[in-house]
């Protein structure tokens, strides 16, 4: 009895030796003044051809009110720092980087990664294979590709927010032009159609004597092929590529009544969703797009009474017609002129017709181009506004004196 009582205890003696070293608490513990947070990374070539990595990092230090307004809104440069190290690699820059700061860089809070156009068109298939596989990165971190340098970028002190990952956050949760992840962007690359996309951005014109006081803003869309930079588009053509892609959001659409020259109807869209339905019939390759959705009329320059359902009706058509302008547009420049499927047909084809896409995915690129794309769109005007009191007022058309 008093044997086995012994080897129980020495049992549990051993599970509480083996207990405190997993439990071992805060060992490996960071203080927060002892970390650098990362908010946003820029990375430019250098002029040797070198990776350029500059980073935007947040200093968490108690301020008054009146010294976080003196910095700039939300607190502009008073709260942030950038600096910037070359290297073979971005692991080799960041190690650089990490140098000459006096903090151990943490990159669990960086949101925002910019790519300069120079090394867009080289490729960024290794780069993004770095920021994922990275334990601290984040895959839900947000991709650009700027016309100006990254550098440059990060360095902007905008008016309103703390810095400028804070901008380009808010700025794609818009969604008025692509929003892409670095998981999405990665799911592009390995896709079907060896075609990918990132919004494009620049340095949005300030003024004089305020340089560094602006923002930077999406402008287009950058197009890749096999990893490179092979064009852009700009915002207009971007509308057309969200309709395709079913990921439209947020649109101003105007149009002239029945041809009319004098005045608009402009409508904002609300709630729209758009389909592709991939179709092989005698050997063409056909895609057909489903877009629905509503809209609600904002604002009337005609002398029409849009509360009349005649009236509605061709406002609704001519509405239509502009949407299917804009996927033309969309079509002409991505899929004509560029060759670049960033529409995800690959896919649908792939989903719908596997053994066929298995002999055919070879020659995609020599399918792509001819795929005839058809409409099938169904966008309601749902609210007209406030009745206009003005619509046949005397002061109508009266210039002010």
């Amino acid at each position: 009895m008093n044997f086995e009582f012994m080897i129980k205890k020495a049992l549990l003696f051993s599970l509480f030796i083996i207990s405190s070293f997993i439990l071992g608490g805060c060992w490996d513990q960071q203080e927060v003044n002892d970390l650098a947070f990362v908010t946003a990374a820029g990375i430019d070539k250098s002029e040797d051809g070198k990776v350029e990595l500059t980073v935007l990092i947040f200093i968490p230090k108690g301020k008054s009110s009146q010294q976080g307004m003196e910095g700039g809104g939300g607190g502009g440069a008073a709260d942030t720092l950038f600096r910037s190290a070359e290297g073979k690699t971005i692991a080799d820059a960041m190690s650089t980087l990490q140098e000459k700061l006096p903090r151990h860089i943490f990159w669990g809070h960086c949101k925002v990664f910019i790519f300069d156009d120079d090394l867009a068109k080289e490729g960024l298939s290794t780069h993004v294979d770095f920021i994922l596989r990275h334990p601290q990165l984040r895959e839900r971190s947000r991709l650009f590709v700027s016309e100006e340098k990254a550098k440059d970028i990060l360095s902007l002190i905008p008016p309103l927010e703390r810095d400028i990952s804070e901008v380009l956050k808010e700025l794609s949760s818009f969604r008025i032009g692509m929003d892409v992840t670095a998981k999405d962007y990665a799911q592009m690359l390995i896709g079907d159609s060896n075609a990918s996309a990132l919004p494009l951005i620049k340095i949005l014109p300030s003024t004089p004597g305020q340089e560094k006081q602006t923002i930077a803003y999406v402008t287009g869309t950058a197009i890749f092929k096999n990893g490179k930079m092979i064009g852009d588009i700009d915002d207009s053509v971007t509308r057309g590529v969200l309709w395709l892609r079913n990921e439209i959001r947020l649109a101003t659409i105007s149009v002239k009544p029945n041809g009319k020259n004098d005045g608009f109807v402009s409508m904002n869209l609300l709630r729209a969703k758009s389909k592709i339905i991939p179709l092989i019939e005698n050997g063409k390759w056909k895609i057909k797009l489903y877009a629905v959705g509503n809209s609600n009329i904002v604002q009337n320059t005609t002398d029409l009474d849009l509360s009349s359902p005649e009236i509605i009706k061709p406002v609704e058509k001519q509405l239509k017609f502009e949407i299917k302008k804009r996927v033309n547009i969309a079509l002409w420049e991505v899929q004509e002129r560029m060759n670049a499927d960033i529409f995800g047909f690959a896919e649908a084809f792939h989903q719908k017709y596997p053994k066929i896409w298995a002999k055919q995915k070879k020659r995609w690129d020599e399918i792509f181009p001819s795929v005839e794309v058809s409409f099938d769109t169904n966008i309601k005007i749902q609210n007209q506004g406030m009745n206009s009191v003005l619509s046949n007022h005397p002061l109508k058309g009266v210039e002010n004196k």
